[in-house]
């Protein structure tokens, strides 16, 4: 299935990485212009949402051309393997990203997706400095109780049986293509026949390289148990959210307040879309980065 966003995604320079973190090796990909290059621009490293991968914010960083991106896969996802040891919960989500912004790029802006958000927003609150924060569809409410709870309640059930049937089976389950197109058409809003197609071959093709079901159902559980509100009070660093008008998971009046509980930030609502802003409206949410960071308009771009 090809990209609406393939002419910018073909033009983007990418190069693969790998760094040595947190006991663990980290893939992570480079996107844009390479190191040093625009002295007066930051570097941003962006973190994806839950089962997803590197991959999923590339509509976003298309339109951002100019800027050097480093998009990790999280721990146990893509082609990052889970770190050694221990349950992948919230704690060391957060620890794995402040070794890894350490590591690759110390100073960097700091972009979180969904879960991202959450894991971004911990991180941060708990020591790594980063000048700019910035929240694509933040999860600025317990998962439980917004607008599609009870979707949220199966999702539970879901993983836990996928975590106790025989792994064979379990594994199967959390895999199934039916239920991850079931998923993809709940999120997607757009009525735009090619986009949707685009966006269930993107669900299709990475939403289930997770690395095990343990994983998946550690990641679950933290995406679930935590919310950007319990980290807000903490972040000094200026703080952009940028939030669907129609998010299923978050409602829109939960990010207005969401807002009010950071010291320094700004909202930008997007109109018309849902939790899949990076995939409906990436150029919207790439405009707003580029209002917060005050990067120059690209013409021709």
């Amino acid at each position: 299935m090809s990209s609406p966003y393939a002419d910018r995604l073909n033009a983007l320079p990418v190069r693969r990485r790998e760094v040595e973190v947190a006991g663990g090796t980290t893939a992570y990909w480079e996107y844009g212009v390479e190191d040093g290059a625009e002295a007066d621009r930051p570097t941003v490293i962006a973190v994806h949402g839950f089962r997803g991968e590197h991959h999923g914010l590339e509509p976003v960083l298309a339109y951002l051309p100019d800027l050097r991106v480093l998009s990790p896969d999280l721990p146990g996802f893509g082609e990052t393997a889970p770190l050694p040891g221990g349950t992948h919960d919230l704690d060391r989500y957060a620890d794995w990203l402040t070794a890894f912004a350490g590591a690759v790029a110390p100073g960097a802006v700091i972009l979180g997706h969904s879960f991202g958000s959450i894991v971004a927003s911990a991180a941060v609150a708990r020591g790594l400095e980063t000048p700019q924060l910035i929240l694509i569809n933040p999860i600025g409410a317990p998962a439980l109780e917004g607008p599609k709870g009870l979707m949220t309640r199966l999702a539970v059930l879901y993983y836990a049986l996928g975590a106790k049937l025989p792994e064979r089976l379990g594994t199967a389950l959390l895999r199934n293509g039916l239920i991850v197109r079931v998923m993809s058409i709940t999120m997607a809003k757009t009525s735009d026949p090619e986009l949707r197609r685009f966006i269930h071959a993107q669900h299709d093709t990475y939403f289930s390289r997770f690395a095990d079901r343990d994983v998946l159902k550690d990641a679950f559980v933290a995406s679930v148990s935590h919310d950007v509100r319990e980290f807000a009070p903490e972040i000094t660093a200026p703080t952009l959210l940028v939030a669907a008008q129609q998010d299923d998971i978050t409602p829109i009046e939960a990010e207005r307040r969401l807002a009010t509980l950071f010291p320094d930030a700004q909202l930008v609502e997007i109109a018309d879309v849902g939790h899949l802003i990076h995939y409906e409206t990436p150029a919207e949410a790439a405009g707003a980065i580029r209002r917060f960071l005050r990067l120059p308009v690209v013409r021709g771009r």
